[in-house]
């Protein structure tokens, strides 16, 4: 065991712990239980290490510049700024996350998350350096591994990071998925049957149609979040506590976003005002709000052939792949699992919108202490929405299967091919077809043959799939 001090007293930790003191009273603080995110602790690692090279950055020039002044600033050597950047690096690729204790939820707008990555990445190096963990008088969390840095410039910078990361996931799945309703639709193009409004049968349609639908959906979903990157690449690293850039160099602040772009690999830049991209995460707001956009059209898609796919819909003209036993009681059910997925998670994404808005309303001067739940909620929804299109990707439109022929066996037998003939027949002599149809539940056909009312070549013309969908009727048509 090791004894670790703050002003507030002392604590006992294991000898070998990573994490410190600071680490050790949010977790009592906070006793939460929902994780971190590992995205976050790996994008707060490279922003360290950005700063860590910025800083080596600085010292050079500022040698050759002005040595006397250099040495009043307290920096640490060389041989500890290349441990601190080896320990960031680890913990960049994932290593020590089983040290990260600070919980999702947390209270001092995000100082726990960085103390404890300091932590880390401090003690790492002391191990580095032949140290045990907690030797600060040899490297101290804040003076070494906080170098030239805050918690509010840091903590939100990385949380950009790790969503931009994310959101690239996140437009490829998005993609995928699209390129399955795709394929659905060209699949089913002149496949027909009945389309509902209200829940009722309305007029004659094509699944290619209801594909469509979603393809197109999708695709404006595709194109929202390809564009949210614009949105949230300003950060306010350099920005220090309240974007003054106070008790941090010049050098720095200018240089060290570029740095960070260089490692990152994302299109970061700094912002123009510092203060504003410190104070407000109205950013955050418009990005998630974009995220729920998307949920709105998974849920809709998933709730339509969940519909389609169920005893209710007697014809089972959809059907849906089985992927798992459904019930512990009734023999041989099957549960449409993969839609009940989205819609769950749909509504996870819902609330968490709630979240982000109401508390980056929250946000109070120059500062917003609830930057951790905020983060915590956005990087949330975007696992939650990779999560679901992969699973439609692979789980439902792999395997998912129409009967094309029960489905226009069903269409001809409803009134609602009728509306097809109003051209035709008007709406009176229409409607009279269709009550025939339904009073003597028969075909389109056969009560035409009874009524009388148009050639039977021409009707089986006008309810040919390719002059149903072909978008209105032109004079010659008639």
């Amino acid at each position: 065991m090791r004894i670790e001090k703050d002003f507030l007293g002392e604590i006992t930790l294991p000898k070998n712990a990573l994490y410190g003191i600071h680490s050790y009273r949010a977790r009592e603080n906070f006793p939460d239980h929902t994780p971190f995110h590992a995205e976050w602790f790996r994008a707060m690692a490279m922003v360290k290490r950005a700063c860590y090279l910025t800083t080596r950055d600085f010292v050079a020039k500022a040698i050759l510049k002005d040595a006397q002044a250099l040495r009043s600033i307290p920096i640490p050597e060389a041989r500890l700024l290349d441990a601190l950047e080896e320990s960031a690096l680890e913990c960049e690729s994932g290593q020590h996350f089983p040290m990260f204790i600070v919980p999702a939820v947390s209270g001092g707008a995000g100082t726990s998350i960085n103390m404890n990555i300091n932590e880390i990445i401090t003690n790492r190096a002391l191990e580095k350096l032949d140290h045990t963990p907690g030797s600060y008088h040899v490297a101290d969390p804040v003076e070494a591994a906080n170098i030239f840095q805050s918690t509010n410039d840091v903590v939100p910078t990385a949380l950009r990071i790790a969503a931009m990361q994310l959101l690239n996931t996140l437009e490829e799945a998005i993609n995928d998925l699209r390129l399955d309703t795709e394929a659905a639709e060209k699949s089913y193009r002149n496949a027909l049957r009945i389309g509902y409004t209200q829940m009722q049968q309305a007029v004659p349609t094509t699944y290619g149609r209801l594909f469509s639908t979603y393809c197109d959906a999708l695709s404006r979903d595709w194109w929202r979040i390809s564009k949210c990157l614009e949105r949230i690449k300003v950060v306010n690293l350099g920005g220090s506590a309240i974007g003054t850039s106070i008790a941090v160099p010049r050098y720095f602040t200018v240089e060290v976003v570029k740095t960070l772009q260089q490692i990152s690999g994302l299109p970061l830049t700094r912002g123009e005002n510092l203060s504003d991209a410190t104070s407000n995460l109205d950013p955050l707001v418009e990005v998630h709000g974009i995220l729920k956009a998307h949920a709105v059209n998974l849920e809709k898609m998933v709730n339509d052939l969940r519909l389609l796919a169920s005893d209710l819909h007697e014809s089972h003209e959809v059907q849906l792949p089985k992927k798992q036993v459904g019930s512990s009681i009734m023999p041989g059910k099957v549960n449409p699992v993969i839609p009940e997925f989205v819609v769950s998670a749909a509504h996870k994404v819902y609330g968490n919108d709630q979240v982000i808005a109401s508390l980056s309303a929250q946000g109070c001067l120059e500062l917003n202490a609830y930057l951790p739940v905020i983060g915590h909620a956005l990087l949330d929804s975007l696992k939650l929405l990779i999560a679901c299109n992969t699973t439609l990707h692979k789980n439902l439109f792999n395997g998912i299967t129409i009967d094309t022929q029960t489905a226009q066996n069903k269409l001809f037998l409803s009134p609602a091919i009728a509306t097809a003939l109003l051209p035709y027949l008007g709406y009176n002599q229409s409607a009279e077809l269709a009550r025939y149809m339904k009073h003597h539940q028969t075909d389109i056909f056969t009560a035409n043959r009874a009524l009388n009312l148009i050639d039977e070549t021409k009707l089986n013309e006008i309810v040919k799939p390719e002059n149903l969908i072909q978008g209105g009727y032109r004079l010659k048509d008639l």
